[in-house]
């Protein structure tokens, strides 16, 4: 297993919001809850990533609180039965892991952190989502909610103050251990995709299978997101993930992947030819895939706008995309019918990472360049995609060593 953070990394991060956090209330972060998969299991636990950046602790349920010149950390108290099955929290392991040195059982710290909630105007949290994001489809993590409904019930008067906006600044720009783990994770999902092309599989879920084996066997904490491996048709459905599909012999293949490392993702897709005999056709449209993405890459240097690249990359998609005789005239609406994605998206803690979109780009950002073709009725579907570090001058391609090549 990898581990590229030391105490001060978190040290440093809860510093910093201190900084960017000009007021005097006291901040309470909270951990994500386990959920419930079926019956009495849950899913694999994920960390809240913004809780993980200021404290390094993957354990459910903890709150951290900053307070002035305090700083401690409050730890559930479970029932005996879940610590024989999942065994206790370690408090001395946390205490390593984070830097801080205090803390209390839930009574002890609710109370300590009651008694100053009950004399302050406002206090400062991550504001919880929705409980069901509908664009999405799923439901979201109710830890957030559960902490502010305590907060409240203890003064229903207080002012809840944002720090959304501060994570979001911190977590943009990379830390040079975030780089390693970064490039940590990028290399493993190279490894693991050249593997799966030099091979013959029947259907995509043996594709999957090969990919999280390389993973785990790398070292990696597994998948940072859920694989999409689509052959054919199916690979014109963005997250497609069902992964159970039998591949035919004509069939280019997508697969769209990331491992995981120390919490941090990859994003890598990479869309081949398993026969090595692609069509004249399907070779056309990957050379236009091929050649937006060039001319995407070449827009990222401080100081570019996102939703202006965005803007330049859709012309010239249109291009292409005219030139394969798929739209007649270049616009919007014709464009996205084939390319319905954006380009980039950051990469970090989270695949699909925070940040500010509206934020020039600055040194030190990474971010994926993704462009695509989805023709549905030729059973074509074709996405090429890198993660990028920005760089005084412009750009370096993390994911180089993987050849972009559709056999």
């Amino acid at each position: 297993m990898y581990h590229h953070f030391s105490e001060e990394f978190f040290i440093a991060n809860r510093a910093r919001l201190r900084e960017l956090f000009v007021g005097t209330a006291p901040i309470v972060i909270t951990a994500n809850g386990l959920l419930q998969r079926n019956g009495d299991s849950t899913f694999a636990f994920r960390q809240d990533s913004s809780f993980w950046y200021l404290t390094g602790i993957n354990e459910p349920d903890v709150i951290l609180v900053l307070d002035k010149s305090k700083e401690y950390l409050i730890v559930p108290q479970y029932e005996k039965s879940k610590e024989i099955f999942d065994g206790a929290i370690d408090r001395r392991s946390l205490q390593q892991i984070s830097g801080i040195e205090t803390i209390y059982n839930s009574d002890d710290g609710w109370k300590t952190l009651s008694s100053r909630i009950k004399k302050v105007k406002h206090v400062a949290t991550l504001a919880a989502p929705a409980s069901y994001i509908k664009q999405q489809g799923f439901y979201t993590n109710p830890a957030r909610a559960d902490v502010i409904e305590k907060i409240k019930a203890v003064n229903e008067e207080v002012e809840l103050l944002d720090l959304r906006p501060q994570i979001t600044r911190m977590r943009m720009v990379k830390q040079p251990a975030e780089l390693e783990a970064i490039q940590a994770a990028i290399d493993i999902t190279s490894k693991a995709l050249k593997y799966v092309q030099r091979r013959q599989y029947d259907y995509e879920y043996q594709i999957e299978a090969a990919i999280t084996n390389q993973f785990r066997s790398a070292g990696s904490m597994g998948h940072g997101f859920t694989p999409i491996v689509s052959a054919g048709e199916r690979a014109c459905v963005l997250h497609q993930n069902a992964n159970n599909g039998k591949i035919e012999t004509k069939d280019l293949v997508t697969v769209d992947i990331g491992a995981e490392v120390d919490n941090y993702s990859a994003d890598i897709t990479r869309t081949y030819s398993q026969s090595k005999n692609p069509t004249k056709r399907q070779k056309t449209v990957y050379a236009a895939v091929l050649a937006v993405q060039e001319y995407a890459l070449n827009l990222i240097k401080p100081g570019a706008l996102i939703k202006e690249n965005e803007a330049l990359v859709e012309h010239y998609m249109g291009e292409k995309l005219r030139e394969l005789g798929l739209i007649k005239t270049i616009d919007k609406e014709s464009v996205r019918e084939y390319f319905p994605h954006a380009t980039s998206h950051f990469l970090g803690l989270d695949v699909h990472d925070v940040g500010d979109y509206t934020r020039p780009l600055e040194p030190g950002m990474v971010l994926t360049v993704e462009p695509g073709i989805y023709i549905p009725k030729e059973g074509i579907g074709i996405r090429i995609e890198d993660d990028v570090l920005v760089t005084p001058k412009g750009y370096k391609i993390l994911s180089a060593r993987l050849p972009r090549t559709i056999s």
